[in-house]
């Protein structure tokens, strides 16, 4: 499903596996807390590459980021989606036929910022897109028909994408739980299982031919 997203499929000539687990010992606040520092930190890691992966991870990144921090037994740190790290602007593509399920701009330090969701009815699976240009929005409506293949949107810059390095928040949902625009794309240790099973890894998920 993965190989849908962008222009050419992913493969080792344009594509990098990218560790942010908290077993990185080369990332520390002074990089993931400073929005310039772990951008140069990314850009350095990716050359002119794609930078993969997230699904599951444990990350300590999110400590910079208020919004995941509920008790100190619930913090939520584990990656739900796969990212896909490049440069600003880099166009995505929906990975199958659906409809917009719905979309919004969600604020905040370490937030999706401008989302997309969609429904994949055939599928039975919902996919989201966050950290995307906020002009990916306009035009778009609730129940829009979009065909797998379609150019849907583009990774947004760092002031208007949560205050990240460029990327691609890429999810698989299964149950929306009743959300709109948004759904939880971290979580705690103690709802791993629930959300393991809700959010399937995007790497290996089949799509009927």
């Amino acid at each position: 499903m993965i190989n849908r997203l962008f222009s050419e499929p992913l493969s080792p000539a344009n594509s990098v596996a990218l560790d942010l687990s908290a077993t990185n010992k080369e990332l520390n606040p002074a990089i993931y807390a400073n929005i310039p520092a772990f951008c140069a930190y990314i850009e350095q890691k990716l050359g002119a590459k794609i930078g993969v992966g997230g699904y599951l991870e444990h990350r300590i990144i999110y400590e910079a980021h208020e919004n995941f921090a509920t008790t100190s037994a619930d913090f939520r740190n584990i990656h739900l989606g796969v990212d896909f790290w490049a440069q600003a602007g880099t166009p995505v593509f929906s990975v199958a036929d659906g409809v917009v399920h719905s979309l919004q701009v969600n604020p905040g330090s370490g937030n999706y910022g401008p989302t997309i969701i969609l429904h994949h009815p055939l599928l039975g699976i919902y996919s989201l897109y966050g950290h995307l240009s906020g002009s990916d929005l306009k035009g778009l409506f609730v129940g829009m028909p979009i065909a797998e293949g379609q150019l849907l949107c583009h990774l947004g810059e760092p002031h208007e994408n949560g205050g990240w390095p460029p990327h691609l928040h890429f999810q698989l949902i299964r149950n929306m739980q009743g959300f709109q625009g948004d759904y939880p794309g971290v979580c705690s240790q103690r709802d791993l299982a629930f959300y393991a099973e809700n959010c399937p890894d995007p790497a290996t998920f089949d799509i009927p031919i």
